[in-house]
């Protein structure tokens, strides 16, 4: 298992970004969560295979529809950060 924080910054708050990254991350079986930040960017922890890890930080480099994400920056951290399951916090 890897992980990785991600700090999404465009338009990303407002938009349903969370929601629909907690859909995708479900979809996927990954574990970590996701927020928004107070200088108006997203930020993650994803927790997963490498296959599935992929699949999340592409997706994450467009997100949902009413989405615009102008940059992505990926970290790896300690998998041991991430609990079981996904879920929206605050």
């Amino acid at each position: 298992m890897k992980a990785y924080r991600v700090r999404i910054e465009g338009r990303v708050q407002g938009v349903g970004f969370r929601y629909y990254t907690e859909l995708e991350a479900n979809r996927l079986g990954i574990n970590g969560w996701v927020r928004n930040c107070e200088d108006g960017s997203v930020e993650t922890l994803i927790c997963g295979d490498e296959t599935q890890l992929n699949t999340m930080l592409a997706w994450l480099k467009h997100g949902p529809p009413s989405a615009m994400v102008s940059d992505t920056h990926v970290e790896p951290i300690d998998s041991g950060l991430a609990s079981t399951g996904f879920k929206i916090t605050y």
